[in-house]
């Protein structure tokens, strides 16, 4: 298999792995970003308690469909991410090792994952926005829906602009970092397993240091920690890319204008 076959095939399972996740947890997407926009100030925008309470409100007031609104870029945005992701992640890990005979570092491998990531950002940003602000419609907006997303994107650009479309993108290319956080404490928390598992076979004379199960929580872990520390820059991303009111003014200014809002 040719390296240049093997790069669209990866690109091509990158893409079908995307759509799936996106179709079986889309409903818990719109409430997590419901969610990250509802400070408590605004009024076009139902009150949640938790949950379950957001998917039953969104139910009865929106109908099903009001469960997968934004589902189109969605299935979009992700498909097209994972598989602009796998072909980058490719092409920078093939520019890295020409002309090297040795295998690529850690660290190649962590930059080659960073440029990628940057790339679909830049590259995904307007289909992130429009499904956001699809997401974001309900009965309480006074502002005309958008029919779809052709109509949200032609809407945007006549009435904000193109600019508009990359609202949000500087929070956007920040959880690049989300990969490197993940890697960095997965390496740690290894490193401190198994010095920990090296003590106990001393003294208990232990065979092996690591199984699968160390392995698991190891991923588990390392994720739940990456999560934590680059969720508030998707809580900036989402707020920055609500839609104006129906005076045309923007509920915040810029993604630091949600920082200062949020936090005062």
């Amino acid at each position: 298999m040719s390296l240049s076959q093997w790069q669209w095939e990866t690109a091509t399972a990158g893409a079908v792995a995307g759509f799936a996740t996106v179709a079986a947890m889309y409903p818990l997407d719109i409430v997590r970003t419901r969610f990250q926009v509802n400070d408590g100030r605004v009024t076009n925008f139902p009150a949640y308690k938790n949950t379950a309470h957001a998917i039953f409100t969104i139910t009865r007031l929106e109908g099903l469909k009001g469960l997968y609104a934004g589902f189109l870029p969605a299935v979009l945005g992700s498909t097209v991410s994972w598989g602009l992701y796998f072909f980058f992640y490719g092409r920078a890990k093939q520019r890295y090792s020409k002309n090297r005979e040795e295998k690529l570092s850690s660290g190649h491998h962590l930059a080659s994952a960073a440029e990628a990531g940057a790339l679909v950002s830049l590259c995904t940003n307007p289909i992130w926005l429009i499904k956001t602000r699809l997401q974001l419609q309900n009965p309480l907006h006074q502002s005309r829906r958008y029919s779809g997303i052709y109509d949200a994107l032609r809407t945007i650009l006549r009435e904000e602009g193109w600019t508009a479309l990359y609202r949000g993108l500087g929070p956007g290319l920040l959880m690049v970092s989300h990969g490197a956080i993940q890697f960095t404490a997965y390496e740690e928390l290894c490193r401190i397993m198994v010095d920990y598992k090296e003590k106990k076979q001393k003294s208990e004379g232990a065979s092996n240091l690591l199984n699968s199960f160390d392995y698991a929580l190891l991923g588990g872990s390392s994720k739940i920690a990456a999560i934590l520390i680059t969720y508030p820059f998707q809580v900036i991303r989402t707020r920055a890319q609500q839609r104006p009111s129906k005076e045309g003014i923007p509920r915040y200014m810029n993604s630091w204008h949600v920082v200062k809002e949020t936090a005062s």
